[in-house]
């Protein structure tokens, strides 16, 4: 069997994630997170567009990790990033890690966002 090396470009994969926090590219945030081809910094939840619209020239998609669970993201988030030319995929922050990280690898334009478990 060959194996393939996975390399991920300018992002940092997720490494794993429990209660309140995200371990990014070996390094441990607590809190909400956004994580993409900028880095990784604390994000303010779903009243915090300006980061996230600020990607528009650099992702194609922004998956949004709504906790332990699926929900809906507000329609004052959802519209200025679509606005923006930015798509927007909701999911429970766990199936959303392993979105990222498996089209992370495949070298697509993404960014993610999210609230802790």
């Amino acid at each position: 069997m060959r194996v393939t090396e996975v390399v991920y470009n300018d992002s940092n994969p997720i490494d794993g994630y429990g209660p309140g926090f995200f371990r990014i590219g070996g390094t441990v945030f607590h809190g909400a997170v956004l994580t993409g081809p900028k880095g990784t910094t604390a994000w303010g939840g779903y009243d915090d567009r300006a980061p996230l619209i600020a990607l528009a020239a650099e992702v194609d998609v922004i998956f949004i990790g709504t906790g332990a669970e699926i929900g809906h993201i507000p329609d004052a988030l959802r519209a200025p990033l679509e606005e923006a030319g930015i798509g927007v995929e909701a999911m429970a922050s766990p199936a959303a890690c392993r979105t990222y990280n498996v089209l992370l690898s495949e070298g697509r334009r993404i960014a993610m966002a999210l609230l802790p478990v």
